[in-house]
């Protein structure tokens, strides 16, 4: 799975809208929406403020471990 599809996958699970996201993030909800789908490449500058809003880990979103836990034990 790609980091945008761990990001639509955890978001969707968290019932949290694209909207929600973009509004959270400071962009449009189209700009977040090409993100998702993967038609634009998500800026990493992105990926902190993401980790904490799913509460999931960066090393999850970037495909290094399959736990989406913060401190996950290895």
């Amino acid at each position: 799975m790609y980091y945008n599809e761990k990001i639509a996958y955890e978001r969707d699970s968290q019932n949290i809208t694209q909207k929600e996201m973009a509004l959270k993030l400071g962009i449009k909800q189209q700009q977040y929406s090409r993100y998702e789908k993967g038609i634009n490449v998500m800026p990493v500058t992105y990926l902190p403020k993401i980790c904490k809003i799913l509460n999931v880990s960066a090393d999850y979103i970037l495909g290094l471990t399959d736990n989406p836990k913060i401190n996950a034990k290895k």
